[in-house]
């Protein structure tokens, strides 16, 4: 199946490890260019290099969500790079873990401006610019519709953004530009395997958690990687709106 991606460009945000990198290994795949970011320089210029390095259809650049000239910093370079932007990948890292009665307020106000205003300010830019055709993705998390038990913090932020990326689908529909949201779960990441390492068991955590999921095992960075270069493509045109999730069955509902 031809994805039809080949020549069209995307942004995709701290991608130089993680869901983000998968999602960009994905789409560089399939013929499309990408601008990867990421915060140090020297986490992008090696996760440029092992990408297949400059002249491949990968570029990089350093940034920090957080920061509200990224947005248009990031377009701008995407079309200095490739001559175009087709869509963005919105992916941060998730917030420290915690209980309720464990996250300070500098914590959750880091959280804020990084996890939610930072991809509400990247999601404006990009539909501020976009044509017909073009798309936006956030990377959520399972906790949109489940609490996550220590992740206080991703289950306050994560909904939130959800109902931001949905809103933003009403808004932008008539133009033909359209929003999508991935909700992993139990992904073989670095961020999982610190997760589960928390319970001061890591192999029993993991073992206890695949027990819960359906196909009994934790998806692979590529198994996500795949489902977002589909929907981030023109294979996917008629799908907005709507928050896939990529958890190997986990969610109890439909």
């Amino acid at each position: 199946m031809d994805l039809g991606l080949k020549d069209r460009v995307y942004v995709v945000t701290g991608a130089t490890r993680g869901l983000g990198r998968a999602s960009a290994e994905a789409l560089l795949a399939e013929g499309a260019k990408v601008l990867i970011t990421g915060r140090e320089e020297k986490a992008v210029a090696e996760a440029v290099a092992e990408l297949g390095g400059e002249g491949s259809g990968v570029a990089g650049a350093a940034a920090d969500n957080a920061d509200p000239g990224t947005p248009d910093r990031l377009i701008a370079e995407a079309r200095a790079r490739f001559g175009g932007f087709d869509g963005i990948l919105i992916s941060v890292g998730g917030p420290a873990p915690g209980f309720a009665a464990d996250n300070t307020d500098e914590q959750w106000a880091a959280a804020f401006d990084t996890v939610f205003l930072g991809a509400v300010r990247l999601a404006r830019a990009a539909a501020s610019t976009l044509t017909e055709g073009g798309v936006i993705g956030f990377v959520l998390s399972g906790s949109v519709h489940e609490p996550i038990p220590g992740l206080t913090i991703s289950n306050g932020l994560r909904p939130g953004l959800a109902g931001f990326a949905k809103s933003l689908s009403n808004d932008l529909g008539p133009r033909g530009v359209r929003v999508v949201g991935l909700l992993p779960s139990r992904i073989d990441t670095d961020r999982v395997r610190s997760l589960d390492a928390l319970s001061g068991d890591a192999d029993a955590a993991r073992a206890a958690n695949e027990a819960t999921i359906p196909l009994r095992r934790y998806g692979t960075p590529e198994e996500f990687g795949r489902t977002a270069a589909f929907l981030l493509s023109p294979a996917a045109s008629y799908l907005t709106g709507l928050m896939i999730p990529v958890d190997g069955g986990a969610r109890g509902g439909f």
